[in-house]
């Protein structure tokens, strides 16, 4: 299966420099589509694209079925839609692709050290619901703990209750850990003119800037952390 992060845009050409300059490769122009050799971002310029997850398949009636009992599914001939507690969207794709992605040992892209997807929900147990449906596995975490991580085909999303985080925060948002490296991942981020929607001190008792939240043309939220 095919799982894309999926991103609208007003203008292409702004989105596809975007990426560029994030060092990501593009790897496919229908869909266009971009790595870092782990996340994998569609971009739709479609004026009714919404941002959210998008899997390709040929036939999704066992899941729908699953999943009409927990939320509603819109459907048309090529592609049905819903949305989890998150509010971010769903796309179950029938269209072919003909793109072979297969994620790198290590991401390549300016950002670091690619950790998945990121969303708060307002609930948890339904969220996990919606995206077991699918086919994703937990991998940690519980909703005692505030915080779910479930994966499919490489894809991880890490689910965590509301007002989890003190910084901005835009569902989806994809997440990158760089392990200290973060304030020389940050120096490029500035040098290849990437607006900053946030520089966060908050954890760092010295008041230094050594994480930040960017935001791609369409919405898509970056978290960029030194952890």
């Amino acid at each position: 299966m095919l799982i894309t992060l999926h991103t609208p845009t007003n203008a292409l050409a702004n989105s596809i420099d975007f990426y560029h300059r994030l060092g990501f490769k593009q790897i496919s122009e229908t869909p266009v589509l971009f790595t870092d050799g782990k996340a994998l971002i569609e971009i739709n310029p479609d004026r009714y694209a919404r941002a959210g997850i998008k899997l390709y398949g040929t036939d999704w009636q066992r899941e729908i079925d699953l999943l009409n009992m927990i939320t509603p599914v819109t459907r048309s001939s090529d592609v049905s839609l819903l949305a989890d507690p998150s509010g971010v969207w769903i796309y179950l794709s029938k269209s072919p692709v003909d793109v072979d992605f297969n994620p790198e040992e290590s991401c390549f892209g300016t950002l670091g050290n690619f950790a998945g997807l990121s969303l708060e929900t307002t609930d948890l147990k339904r969220s996990s619901a919606i995206y077991e449906a699918l086919g994703f596995k937990l991998e940690g975490g519980s909703p005692e703990a505030g915080y779910l991580a479930i994966s499919l085909d490489g894809c991880t999303i890490n689910l965590m209750r509301p007002l989890s985080c003190p910084h901005l925060f835009f569902n989806p948002s994809m997440t990158y850990f760089n392990s200290g490296k973060n304030p020389g991942v940050i120096q490029k981020i500035r040098e290849a003119a990437i607006p900053i929607a946030e520089e966060i001190t908050h954890f760092n008792k010295d008041g230094i800037v050594d994480n930040v939240i960017l935001r791609d043309p369409g919405g898509y939220g970056f978290f960029v952390f030194n952890d």
